[in-house]
């Protein structure tokens, strides 16, 4: 079963603003809480449109997870990749075997080495990779191939993706470098080893960095030319027949003198140490030992900026104070918090503040000592003299290179762990914002609030029609005269719901209607309203879609409607808008910007799919967002429903030009066919059916088949008339209680594993059909969600004092805490601190911050700061 989302309701004041400036506002007020590791998010109920439906529930799943008992909420989460309470998946193992990976030419096993930096089963991992080797899509592998997956959600599919691209991408760039080098003529057996041994990118550039083209020659390079190569290895190697005398050649640069010949043994002997895969791997394990630290500083630059400059007032000075936090901050590598490490890294960019690395000196110590005595200890009598080229060979190869290569390697670990975690929180945040329960059967008034330019106003129909258009200026003189006028209108179209944007002028707004409504103004009507984001409104009215959509009319008009439909249809609605726009997350401009698009992009794909659409009167804008389709696609299907009529069956999806069979694979399952819209857009014409083939199947029927609006996937059409015919049913008693009570009767007799495997099909599989057979027609999963919270007064700060116990709805979560609208014109913060886990439902206690939008939480307030307008709250627990 899926979380309890409602739509949230976010009061504010003033113009809209970039949510990660909002949110930084806080930032001072947080105080350093306990570390919480990244937590590998899998699952849980109601942390993603997993294919839990309702009616799953009353029947038997096959054995269940276990508790880890060794979960702790301070600490990060086992490597193990979680899953769902439902069936744990076993090791199916595709038949092409390991082809999907056969690009990664390199020394290690690219599956082997995704398990372990995913945590993921060495066989998941290669049946995911074998899976979208074969083009299959994210929804499609979380509903129909969950044995092949171990049950595994939507986002840890999405980790082990992008993992395998990361290494794809190694894979890449190390056979670019070596052919590179190679033709330069500098690529040796042993550097490209090394390429190959590498897989990260950052331990590509540190093998290549001496080589790069442009660079100038380095030390060691020019060494190696001059032919001291074999010096540096007899040393090593030999150092009792070492004559470094006889190496000196007067007339040659770099070798006519004793200390020339010295030098270039010693960058020789560096150069090697710093490469050494051993040895870098031994002082980054005594790293991982050690109390390393992250301190940040005031720049230079910005310093400089701040003392008055005479005869130039252009430059503008650094803005510091918003960085206050960090002008002297010192914290552990292994501590940081994500957030803490996003700002450090915009301050840095920014020129504002230094960032540096410091490791304790005796990992030092203790480097040069094994070196000298262990890894590169020489193999025979070596002279003082000698001792003393190695022993500085090194400390400069710890100063030059190893040290610099650690300091790079922490802080890409800490920002790509910190990229993850945030556009992670973007993900939860735009999945339960885009699942929040639709209002259905209600006639809507938009309202777009503004002062000087007036409130838009836009009225529409329970199927989101509009039905009416105006401007009413409810701040000015005429207040009362253009009440008179929303109360006709209201009472002409019977509009009981008012529906007002968070912009501007909303607090105004929201008291005007207040005020009527006391009055019983609408008498007899009982009309209420809401408070929803408007984030991404005026963006998208003016955009070619809205253009398209209500052609003719002004953009401010649009924004109103927009704002009326996203109570009545979330979904619909808000996947017209660019996800950054949607107001959700924190420092989205910070993380990586095509990662960030991925990952939001394929969580409207699954929101979109999981939900379904019916194909006969959705959108094109909804239809590109199902798996398996995408713009091209959407257009092909709206050019056949406009020549043809409407799709009587998902079979008919086939006939469309462009859509193969690899696309109706991942998309039918996610398409409805209603008989409704059947019926009432009309039929396809027998001959038009008759005459159109498709390539190994013949032609397509024009008969409705009651499965069509089911989540059962057409490939398994044939298990679900044999289940029926085993139980005695038939298709006309979809989602009757008697078809229910059959089956139930069934699966606890028999057991869901022996019925699978009598039907030669797989339990996972079974229960999908069972879920589908006994669904009511029309069911959505967003049925069980709550609706949006509709008022009829208002209170504000000045009524809050500590200690006030509220109930309030999440709005947005941060990688800090999580705000809370309870209805005061300002959200409150909960700081991470407050979120504990004995305050959480267990079935959330494995998702980091464990809180997002549209959750209902019990709060108490802690401090209430009416100058700087800031509520501090108190998490007391969360209303199921």
């Amino acid at each position: 079963m899926l979380d309890e989302i409602k739509l949230d309701s976010c009061y504010r004041t003033g113009n809209q603003r970039d949510d990660s400036e909002e949110l930084e506002e806080w930032l001072p007020n947080i105080n350093e809480g306990k570390t919480k590791g990244r937590y590998f998010h899998c699952a849980v109920p109601g942390d993603m449109p997993h294919e839990c439906p309702s009616s799953s529930q009353h029947f038997p799943k096959v054995k269940k997870e276990e508790p880890d008992d060794s979960f702790t909420f301070d600490e990060p989460a086992q490597k193990k990749q979680r899953t769902t309470n439902a069936a744990q998946g076993r090791p199916i193992k595709l038949k092409s075997g390991n082809s999907c990976v056969e690009d990664i030419e390199m020394n290690w096993d690219p599956i082997q080495v995704l398990a372990e930096k995913t945590g993921v089963e060495q066989w998941v991992c290669a049946n995911i990779a074998q899976l979208f080797q074969e083009e299959n899509t994210i929804p499609f592998m979380v509903r129909y191939r969950k044995e092949l997956i171990n049950h595994m959600d939507a986002d840890a599919v999405r980790d082990v993706q992008l993992t395998l691209e990361e290494l794809r991408s190694v894979a890449k760039k190390s056979k670019s470098v070596s052919q590179t080098l190679k033709k330069e003529g500098v690529l040796t057996s042993e550097l490209e080893m090394a390429l190959k041994n590498c897989t990260t990118a950052g331990d590509i550039d540190h093998v290549y960095a001496p080589y790069k083209k442009g660079s100038k020659l380095s030390k060691a390079r020019r060494a190696k030319e001059l032919g001291l190569e074999p010096v540096a290895l007899t040393l090593l190697q030999a150092p009792q027949t070492l004559d470094l005398h006889s190496s000196i050649q007067p007339n040659t640069k770099g070798l006519s003198t004793l200390d020339e010949v010295t030098t270039g043994v010693q960058e020789i002997l560096t150069d090697m140490i710093a490469k050494d895969k051993e040895t870098l791997t031994h002082v980054q394990s005594w790293c991982d030992r050690s109390a390393v630290t992250i301190h940040s500083s005031v720049s230079k630059t910005a310093l400089k900026e701040q003392q008055p400059q005479q005869g130039n007032q252009k430059s503008k000075p650094k803005d510091i104070a918003k960085f206050s936090l960090y002008t002297d901050f010192t914290c552990d590598v292994q501590r940081i918090q994500h957030y803490q490490t996003l700002a450090i890294n915009r301050g840095e960019n920014l020129k504002i503040l230094t960032v540096k690395v410091n490791v304790p000196d005796w990992v030092k110590n203790d480097f040069c000592r094994w070196c000298i005595n262990v890894r590169w200890r020489p193999q025979g009598f070596a002279q003082p003299e000698l001792m003393t080229i190695l022993k500085n060979a090194i400390e400069d190869s710890y100063r030059r290179f190893i040290l610099p290569f650690l300091s790079r390697g922490y802080r890409t670990k800490l920002t790509t762990s910190a990229e993850k975690e945030s556009i992670a929180m973007f993900v939860r945040n735009l999945r339960q914002r885009l699942l929040m329960c639709p209002v259905r059967g209600r006639v809507i008034m938009g309202v777009d609030p503004g002062f000087h330019h007036g409130c838009k106003i836009a009225i529409l129909s329970p199927t989101s029609q509009i039905l009416h258009t105006d401007v009413a200026y409810l701040h000015g003189p005429a207040k009362h005269k253009e009440a008179e006028n929303l109360r006709h209108l209201m009472f002409k179209h019977s509009c009981q719901t008012i529906v007002i944007g968070n912009g501007k002028a909303c607090r105004e707004t929201e008291a005007f209607f207040t005020d009527l409504i006391k009055q019983r103004f609408f008498k007899p009507l009982d009309v209420s309203y809401c408070i929803t984001d408007e984030a991404g409104a005026s963006i998208y009215s003016v955009s070619p879609e809205a253009v398209k959509e209500m052609p003719g009319m002004d953009p401010n008009l649009r924004s109103a409607v927009s704002i009326g439909r996203r109570v009545q249809d979330p979904l619909a609605e808000l996947i017209k808008i660019d996800p950054k726009h949607i107001g959700i997350g924190t420092y989205q401009h910070d993380v990586s910007q095509s990662l960030l698009r991925a990952a939001l992009d394929g969580v409207v794909q699954e929101c979109v799919s999981f939900v379904g659409v019916d194909i006969n009167i959705c959108s094109e804008t909804l239809m590109r967002h199902i798996a398996g389709l995408n713009a091209g696609r959407a257009r092909s299907i709206m050019e056949w429903k406009e020549k043809n009529g409407p799709f009587l069956n998902r079979e008919q999806l086939k006939l469309v030009k462009g859509l193969g069979p690899k696309s109706f694979q991942q998309c039918a399952g996610f398409i409805r066919i209603n008989p409704e819209t059947t019926h009432n857009t009309g039929k396809l014409d027998n001959s038009t059916a008759e005459k159109k083939k498709v390539k190994g199947s013949g032609s397509a029927s024009n008969q409705f088949n009651p499965l069509d609006q089911t989540c059962i996937h057409p490939e398994s059409y044939s298990i679900a008339l044999r289940f029926l015919s085993q139980i005695g049913g038939n298709l006309d008693q979809m989602g009757s209680a008697v078809l229910r009570q059959s089956i139930e009767s069934s699966v606890k007799s028999r057991g869901l594993d022996v019925l699978a495997k009598s039907l030669d099909t797989t339990p996972e599989t079974l229960q999908l059909i069972v879920d589908g057979l006994t669904q009511p027609p029309g069911f959505d999963i967003r049925q069980d969600f709550e609706q949006a919270d509709f008022k009829r007064e208002i209170v504000s700060m000045s009524d809050l004092h500590d200690g006030m116990v509220l109930t309030g709805r999440v709005t947005n979560t941060a990688l800090f805490g999580a705000f809370v609208d309870i209805g005061v014109g300002r959200s409150g913060l909960i700081p991470k601190r407050f979120i504990t886990p004995d305050k959480l439902p267990v079935d959330q206690r494995r998702r980091s911050l464990a809180l997002g939008p549209g959750e209902r939480v019990e709060v108490r307030v802690m401090n209430v700061d009416l100058q700087r307008n800031r509520i501090t709250l108190d998490l007391i627990r969360v209303l199921r």
